[in-house]
């Protein structure tokens, strides 16, 4: 395993094994998103109960969060290093309705959102939808 997935998923106390190292691997190489179905799709034999709970396991130790897009499918991405899953450290999502990638937006903070008195922020979901570059381009 390279240096770079060793310290991820040392960074947060996860013990290596195969899946494992082989699905951080693959979740590091994406440029958007990725469904849990795209995921199966990007091994030739995967067991998906045991996918799904390392992704379960990323997600429970902040090497990854979930976006719910609006396409009936919840994605995954690499948190970056400093992330704790926090309201603070939430970025916005844009969902490209014409390729149907999801991006992160980590330079974009999710707005601070003041909750009324007796209400307790535990997460946000920031979903912003249009045409990516990618697909500005080829129009």
């Amino acid at each position: 395993m390279n240096d770079k997935l060793n310290k991820k998923l040392q960074h947060r106390n996860v013990k290596p094994t195969a899946m494992r190292e082989l699905v951080i691997q693959v979740l590091l190489e994406q440029k958007t998103a990725i469904s849990l179905k795209e995921l199966e799709g990007k091994f030739d034999q995967v067991d998906k109960s045991t996918l799904f709970r390392t992704l379960k396991t990323f997600e429970d130790k902040k090497i990854i969060h979930s976006i719910e897009d609006g396409s009936g499918s919840i994605k995954y991405a690499v948190c970056v290093d400093t992330c704790e899953c926090m309201p603070n450290d939430l970025h916005v999502h844009f969902h490209c309705s014409k390729c149907q990638n999801t991006y992160c937006l980590n330079d974009i903070p999710i707005p601070e959102i003041n909750m009324p008195v007796g209400f307790y922020l535990e997460s946000v979901n920031m979903v912003v939808k249009g045409i990516c570059v990618n697909c500005q381009n080829i129009i």
